[in-house]
């Protein structure tokens, strides 16, 4: 079974100065919670969210410059999962695009032997349907292939790749580029997000919006 078991759902009530619990079994909450993951409503208030809080740190709700990147994740319980050469994980890989503070605009989960650029086409390809506003993505240089530029032009992006210089010697930071990477620390924050531990990507792409949304919301409540 999917990992989202929830052996026991606590609903406390005080009653008399004592604790009194109800529970559900875990089918019926995972029903609710499947049913919330087909009608996308993790993903409705994690968007609604990085609105608000964009609004509240920078007076605009929609994005336009992006930064993309991936990382690739151990999936033990994936449906379908690829091997990562260069990285050595067998697993899934998350594809992301954030803004400039690092919020969450997509994630595109694929099996791991999906290429870079592959991954970032189905971004470029769907973004804008959520942030029409969005035009200036950034990223690394193993994005820089024809079908991505090409895909990027096509669809109106001036995408700008920013490279490491081979003359600079250990860690250097890459304007724009270490947002991403804080978002990556973000959700590993998560015991969940750590690894990969869902059978069907829509529950993981669920998991990770759950996760930085109620960040972001955290941010709006307590500023």
């Amino acid at each position: 079974m999917c990992s989202m078991r929830l052996a026991i759902w606590h609903e406390q009530a005080v009653d008399g100065g004592c604790c009194r619990a109800t529970s559900r079994p875990w089918q019926t909450v995972y029903w609710w919670f499947r049913r919330f993951v087909r009608r996308l409503v993790f993903r409705t208030i994690h968007d609604i969210t990085l609105m608000l809080d964009r609004e509240r740190a920078e007076g605009e709700q929609s994005p336009t410059a992006a930064v993309m990147e991936n990382q690739s994740i151990k999936a033990p319980a994936a449906e379908k999962r690829g091997f990562d050469a260069g990285k050595k994980v067998v697993g899934r890989k998350m594809h992301i695009a954030v803004d400039t503070d690092g919020r969450l605009l997509m994630v595109n989960l694929t099996a791991a032997d999906i290429s870079d650029s592959a991954g970032a086409q189905a971004i470029i390809a769907a973004v804008r349907k959520r942030w029409p506003w969005l035009k200036h993505p950034f990223a690394e240089g193993a994005y820089d292939r024809t079908r991505l530029m090409d895909a990027a032009t096509y669809q109106d992006f001036v995408l700008e790749i920013i490279r490491r210089s081979d003359k600079e010697l250990g860690l250097k930071v890459l304007p724009e580029r270490w947002v991403v990477e804080r978002t990556f620390g973000w959700t590993t924050r998560w015991k969940r997000l750590i690894r990969d531990y869902e059978q069907r990507i829509d529950v993981s792409e669920a998991m990770i919006h759950v996760a930085l949304g109620s960040l972001m919301l955290r941010n709006i409540v307590h500023p």
